[in-house]
């Protein structure tokens, strides 16, 4: 199995949990070549969903139930993927306008240890299971390394794996040297000019 969304781009998921977010932001339409929306219509929302879920489970090691989309879940399943995708293109202390909530519940498992638990149906609990992944990367302090490719044609989410952070590309060959490329090819314009 493989987070398909992500796949696409040929390149690297997030660690654990993290995939699932990384997943969901990744089935808008982006790239180059453009790649199809996966959340499109109720049928590719459903398999995109299905395959996700079984690959979060495997990789978490937590079993998971199937979760049912209808043709409104898919549409608010949209919207909160867009707000995710703001809000990991955000930079640190701008101001969000109001996003998509989700209830998540505390709970004592078996051994004693308080641990978050997704709570809803259809696309408030994908959102409740996607928020908590995102709190555990942010206490894990890997969610700024969750980021949107630099390149405006392509905005595919990437996990950036550089030492220091500081990746702007989901695939430098690609994305970074045709911006390069476009921004040499602008200062020849401009020096040319003047």
């Amino acid at each position: 199995m493989s987070w398909s969304a992500t796949v696409r781009y040929s390149k690297e998921s997030a660690p654990e949990g993290l995939a699932f977010v990384q997943d969901l932001m990744n089935t808008v339409a982006a790239g180059k070549p453009r790649t199809a929306d996966l959340l499109d219509d109720l049928g590719n929302a459903q398999d995109w969903l299905d395959q996700a879920l079984a690959e979060w489970s495997n990789t978490t090691g937590t079993p998971t139930a199937g979760i049912e989309l209808t043709e409104h879940d898919r549409e608010e399943l949209r919207g909160f993927r867009d707000d995710l995708r703001r809000a990991a293109g955000q930079a640190d202390g701008d101001a969000l306008p109001p996003l998509h909530t989700a209830a998540i519940a505390m709970q004592f498992d078996g051994h004693g240890h308080v641990h978050p638990e997704p709570r809803g149906t259809g696309w408030r609990r994908v959102a409740a299971l996607a928020l908590i992944e995102i709190f555990q990367a942010q206490q894990a302090r890997t969610w700024p390394r969750l980021k949107m490719c630099r390149n405006d044609r392509c905005a595919t989410m990437f996990y950036d794996q550089s030492r220091n952070n500081s990746g702007v590309w989901h695939d430098v060959k690609v994305c970074g040297n045709a911006a390069n490329l476009r921004a040499y090819r602008a200062r020849q314009r401009a020096q040319n000019a003047s």
